[in-house]
């Protein structure tokens, strides 16, 4: 699975090309008429990752909790994310140099998700089946009530 991640850096890279040969021949007005101003005065036309509210990439959207369960279905949702943030990406952009990248970023995602849901059901079938609730129990030291 450490694959997945290594190309997750990949799919940044990708995205930072992209938004580098859409904003580098900007004019000072395009940039102001865009609404690409805040982020211009702060980066120039550098790529800073970053969600489109304005937040910058940071240790909270990596989430771990230790438990295999919660992270793969973590993982899973991290995938359906981004697949819907692609979606919405070729809803708005017409520009095939564009929307063939996005597109195929878009199907990574969708592989992504059914490798993490394969993990996550070999993970739910090696547990004792009187787990009904498919949580860890290797943290625990005494059994649950």
């Amino acid at each position: 699975m450490t694959d997945i991640g290594t190309e997750e850096l990949a799919h940044m890279e990708i995205v930072a090309a992209i938004v580098h040969q859409l904003t580098r021949n900007l004019t000072p007005e395009q940039v102001v008429e865009s609404g690409f101003g805040p982020y211009y005065i702060d980066h120039t036309t550098g790529i800073w990752p970053q969600a489109a509210g304005g937040i910058p990439q940071n240790a909270c959207e990596f989430q771990s909790k230790g438990d295999p369960i919660t992270d793969l279905v973590e993982d899973m949702a991290a995938e359906q994310k981004a697949r819907s943030t692609y979606d919405n990406i070729l809803r708005v952009i017409t520009d095939p140099e564009i929307c063939d990248p996005i597109r195929f970023l878009r199907e990574r995602e969708i592989v992504h998700f059914q490798r993490f849901g394969e993990a996550l059901r070999i993970t739910q079938d090696n547990l004792d089946s009187k787990n009904f609730y498919a949580f860890n129990p290797s943290f625990d030291i005494r059994k649950p009530c």
